[in-house]
């Protein structure tokens, strides 16, 4: 819901005509009146804690908040517009006091509450969805002929509300502190919005002409065990995962070593499974600008730019990545001098009269790489790409 917000707070009665702000494109751009639905009243109920008691207009003016905040408030939440409708609770009171009363007390600025708003209601709206589609549809199939979906729906949420409220605030607190930890190890302020990352996107090839010969189903249920696969690399190795896009996906590192694991382990693990097409993945190190948990740049850019090269079932990375990998001891400067310094170690061995086992270990390295032609990408001038390889069996 968003409200009509051509009121202002000085008591005067609503007006009933359009909103003069327009709607954001990833919100709802329609009036959508509250339904009258029965059972679907009552399970908002459930789930809100508290019945119908407010229009949009006495809600702001009883939260103390002005009718055109409130508003911006409600639109960065993704609440489709409901008119002067009454339809809010106590608890869309409270969460209006709440958010304006971190901005009278100087916590956040307006528009910093507003991305709040924003970032919350983007989050919570896509989770509710997966909720819904994914879970609650399957569960509250009717389980004995003659019930109806509607009897089995109000109990079974009953049930469940409690239980995911808490989990999802569990799940919260713990990324919030992981978040909150980086934060505080960076080096100063500037480098809490704009960091060095390895940024990677993996990308599965040939997806356009799979969704022309597949069954929406089936396409459905590659798309999540891909999503699904890929997620749990990433977080499994360290990464973060930044978005999904149905066949992509975006993710990012604090360091290389790391970013370079999870590609390699990407492409490793989609081409075991034989319903799977293959991978190819292209990886950037640079400033990065984060912005509500999303991550822009020409460092993202050239990781773009890099997926669309890459040859499948491989890593391309950009310069910047191979540079940090050898300065890390990650990766050898060149194939070139690691030959030389074993052809040295020996030499030096049979002077001495030692066998070559004998002499200090040489470093170890994680990763090889090789130079490709250097090539224009279009919007950021020449590149040289590397395509990454690993070296050995992969870490346990």
């Amino acid at each position: 819901m968003t409200v009509d917000d051509t009121n202002s707070d000085d008591g005067a009665e609503p007006s009933s005509g359009p909103s003069v702000h327009s709607t954001p494109h990833h919100e709802v751009d329609h009036t959508a009146e509250p339904t009258d639905d029965p059972l679907a009243i009552r399970l908002e109920a459930l789930i809100l804690g508290a019945d119908r008691r407010y229009t949009p207009f006495q809600a702001a003016r009883t939260a103390g908040v002005s009718m055109d905040l409130a508003s911006r408030f409600w639109r960065a939440m993704g609440f489709a517009d409901i008119g002067q409708a009454k339809a809010l609770t106590e608890a869309d009171v409270l969460a209006l006091r709440r958010l304006a009363g971190l901005v009278e007390a100087g916590l956040l600025s307006e528009p910093m509450a507003i991305q709040v708003a924003r970032s919350t209601g983007q989050t919570t709206a896509r989770l509710a969805e997966w909720q819904i589609d994914s879970f609650l549809e399957g569960l509250t199939e009717p389980p004995e002929p003659g019930m109806t979906r509607t009897e089995v729906t109000y109990p079974l949420v009953e049930l469940l509300l409690p239980e995911l409220q808490e989990f999802l605030v569990y799940v919260w607190r713990r990324q919030l502190a992981a978040a909150t930890g980086r934060v505080v190890q960076a080096a100063d302020d500037e480098e809490m919005v704009d960091r060095r990352l390895a940024v990677g996107f993996a990308d599965l090839v040939g997806f356009t002409r799979l969704t022309r010969r597949l069954e929406e189903e089936e396409l459905g249920e590659l798309v999540e065990a891909f999503e699904t696969t890929s997620a749990d690399l990433v977080a499994a190795h360290g990464g973060r995962l930044i978005k999904t896009l149905g066949d992509e996906v975006l993710f990012a590192a604090d360091d290389a070593g790391t970013a370079g694991e999870i590609a390699l382990r990407l492409v490793e693990a989609m081409a075991q499974d034989t319903t799977m097409p293959a991978l190819r993945v292209g990886m950037a190190f640079g400033t990065v600008t984060t912005r509500m948990g999303d991550v822009f740049g020409t460092t993202v850019n050239l990781a773009s730019r890099l997926t669309s090269i890459a040859p499948k079932d491989a890593v391309l990375v950009d310069g910047a990545f191979a540079a940090e990998l050898i300065r890390n001891g990650d990766a050898p400067a060149s194939e070139a001098e690691e030959t030389a310094a074993v052809a040295e170690r020996a030499r030096l061995a049979e002077k001495a009269g030692r066998r070559p086992d004998e002499e200090p270990p040489l470093p170890t390295y994680r990763f090889g790489l090789q130079p490709m032609w250097q090539r224009p990408v279009r919007g950021l001038g020449v590149v040289e790409p590397w395509l990454l390889a690993r070296r050995g069996k992969p870490a346990s």
